[in-house]
């Protein structure tokens, strides 16, 4: 009886499901926020199955996040059974400002539905000031509002949390995309107290690729407080509340340059060399320093080409500081050449912008005319003089005349016999020596000078790239650098491989 029953029970139920009707249905947590506080919009489509449509800003605001979620529900009312499958799509943006938030297109089993639209109120905050009634908050501010390609200017996140509020774990932080921007973020934060908050300062240097209107999007953060609703069992609170919150965008003007030039600033410039006369082979040190208020960080220094001439630069050092709200930065970029020959350092010069008095400035890098002196060869010694007298380097002792005559003759008499002897000797030894092990003649060579090793392979740092790193690192130790390490055997193997050519 009991299978009787169930049999007509599923009958039943597979003649009279029917499946609850498509839908969809667009909502808001809440229709208004503060801002700089989160919003967010669910999308629930009922349906077996639902395609949400590529959102990826609402009114304007980045999508900051996304989820999407599904679930089934059975009801049985009055002998009628209805299954309904959900799927949700929520959105998490930062509202700036009241909007509408638009009608959505969702395809569901094939057909497709739209949401109504939704009004959404947004209640301005006075950035950087913060209620107290808020814990906490993220707040963004530029110095400059309006800008020239490569002019930079500083973007700073304010963090500001109300004293008293104890944070069970480090805020989840996520800096602001900054698109179309060059960014520098500035190493150390500032933090300090302000009435009753703690506020903390993250701040970036910006610098403009291309004219335009920018909106720099919102620094958003996740918040951890303790549960307080949760407690252990000796009174504890336990568990985390994870709240999001986000800043508020900042609009800026870049403009296009009046000139187009390499730098936007204003900046000085100092060049030094070491010498400007040197024996052959040795090296002349160009140092190149330039400072001043404004970037440095994407000047592309140009680099010397000289005919006859081994060139090598290191690599450029830009240090960049924020002083008393301004930037302030220095590059120093060092040259060294060298040559067998007289040659001369070509003149450079570097444009730069002025935004304070509106003009085109030259720094100019000057020229350099570099002697070098040819290295001195030892003249073959001759073995006679005209009147057959021996050129030594010792000196003359004073030796009455008849001596002096009777030494010449002597010396005429002997140089042929002696110079026969050599030559016999000296072909004997020869032939003798190819029968010779070599093994028991080869000698462990000294370790080469590290300066003849810089000299010889300064030649070859654009053809081999082991070449070019052993000479930063000869480079390197030369001018101080007490941590690079030279390993001998690769050394003598370089040298080895140029020192013929």
């Amino acid at each position: 009886m009991k299978k009787l029953l169930f049999t007509l029970f599923t009958i039943h139920y597979s003649l009279f499901t029917i499946l609850s009707a498509a839908s969809v249905e667009a909502t808001l947590a809440n229709t208004e926020v503060v801002q700089g506080n989160m919003a967010q919009l669910r999308i629930v489509a009922t349906g077996n199955r639902a395609a949400f449509p590529n959102i990826t800003e609402i009114g304007g605001a980045k999508v900051l996040g996304r989820h999407q979620g599904q679930s089934n529900s059975f009801t049985y009312i009055n002998g009628k059974s209805e299954s309904k499958h959900t799927t949700v799509l929520t959105l998490t943006f930062a509202p700036q400002q009241d909007m509408t938030i638009p009608s959505y297109s969702v395809n569901i089993d094939g057909a497709v539905y739209k949401t109504e639209p939704i009004k959404l109120k947004v209640t301005k905050s006075n950035a950087p000031q913060v209620s107290n009634s808020n814990k906490f908050s993220l707040l963004m501010r530029t110095d400059k509002k309006s800008v020239m390609v490569g002019e930079p200017f500083i973007a700073t996140v304010f963090f500001s949390l109300q004293n008293g509020v104890r944070l069970s774990e480090n805020p989840q932080y996520n800096k602001p995309e900054f698109k179309g921007f060059f960014v520098k973020e500035v190493e150390q934060e500032k933090a300090y107290r302000e009435g009753n908050r703690q506020v903390t300062e993250l701040s970036y240097i910006l610098t403009p690729q291309s004219e335009g209107n920018f909106t720099l999007d919102p620094a958003t953060a996740k918040i951890g407080i303790a549960d307080t609703s949760r407690r252990d069992m000796f009174g504890r609170f336990f568990g985390t509340v994870w709240t999001p919150i986000a800043s508020n965008t900042v609009d800026i003007e870049v403009k296009k340059k009046p000139e187009d030039t390499d730098l936007v600033g204003s900046f000085t410039l100092e060049s030094t060399i070491d010498k400007q006369s040197i024996k052959a082979n040795k090296p002349v040190n160009l140092t190149v320093k330039i400072e001043g208020e404004g970037s440095l960080e994407d000047l592309e220094f140009p680099n010397y080409e000289i005919d006859g001439v081994t060139v090598y630069s290191d690599d450029t050092t830009v240090e960049s500081n924020l002083v008393d709200g301004k930037l302030r930065s220095s590059l120093t970029k060092s040259f060294a050449f060298i040559s067998d020959h007289d040659f001369s350092i070509p003149a450079r010069s570097i444009s730069v912008y002025d935004t304070k008095k509106a003009k085109v400035n030259h720094l100019e890098i000057p020229a350099y005319k570099i002697k070098v002196e040819a290295n001195k060869i030892a003249a073959p010694v001759s073995n006679t003089l005209e009147k057959g007298v021996v050129q030594t380097d010792l000196k003359q002792v004073d030796t009455p005349q008849d001596s002096v005559a009777k030494k010449e003759v002597e010396i005429k008499s002997i140089a042929w016999w002696m110079l026969a002897v050599a030559f016999v000797m000296g072909s004997v030894f020869m032939y003798l020596l190819q029968y010779m092990p070599t093994a028991k003649w080869t000698r462990n060579k000294s370790p080469f000078k590290e300066s003849e090793a810089l000299k010889i392979l300064y030649a070859h740092m654009s053809e081999d790239v082991e070449a070019e790193a052993m000479v930063r690192k000869l480079y390197a130790k030369k001018n101080g650098d007490k941590s690079v390490i030279i390993d001998k055997k690769v050394l003598k193997a370089l040298v080895e491989k140029y020192k013929n050519q």
